[in-house]
């Protein structure tokens, strides 16, 4: 192998351009590898009152409290029917969270350059949390920003939460 070629082959599996795809009813998306700490089962939550509808509530995962994000309601996807539920444990910057999905698919390698921009969308809903496309066999995989999802509401309910 040419030294052109393992430079290559090294660019294409470095973490930076891993990608951990899930399913939210009928849709695609994915996440960087590099922010998730774990995948786990459905573990029991403690609701906590008042938070808004997509909050699932805390979970203790070995000694710290987490709170767990339903990403179907946070983002208005209708659920397909019963699913293998799945929680993505996220490091996001100072702060960790669980994100509820209906099943994690599978782990994809693609170069940066190869993610389609967002498409123009004249929406009043805010969508900046859509950081591009990746085409997988055939499938639309919609990349999402963890961070720009959550509000300074939400923001303010995991921290009370982990306190």
């Amino acid at each position: 192998m040419t030294t052109h070629e393992e430079s290559k082959i090294e660019k294409l599996y470095t973490t930076d351009n891993r990608y951990l795809c899930f399913s939210l009813g009928n849709e695609h998306f994915s996440i960087p590898l590099l922010q998730v700490k774990e995948v786990i089962g459905i573990p029991e939550f403690t609701t906590i009152p008042y938070t808004p509808n997509y909050f699932c509530g805390i979970m203790n995962l070995r000694g710290k409290v987490i709170s767990v994000i339903d990403m179907r309601k946070k983002l208005s996807i209708t659920t397909k029917g019963p699913e293998e539920n799945s929680v993505i444990v996220c490091d996001l910057d100072n702060i960790t969270i669980g994100i509820l999905v209906d099943s994690v698919d599978y782990v994809i390698n693609i170069e940066k350059e190869k993610i389609l921009p967002k498409p123009d969308m004249q929406s009043s809903i805010k969508n900046d949390y859509i950081e591009g496309l990746i085409e997988y066999k055939s499938i639309l995989i919609v990349l999402i920003n963890l961070a720009k999802s959550l509000s300074i509401e939400d923001l303010v309910h995991i921290e009370k939460a982990a306190a």
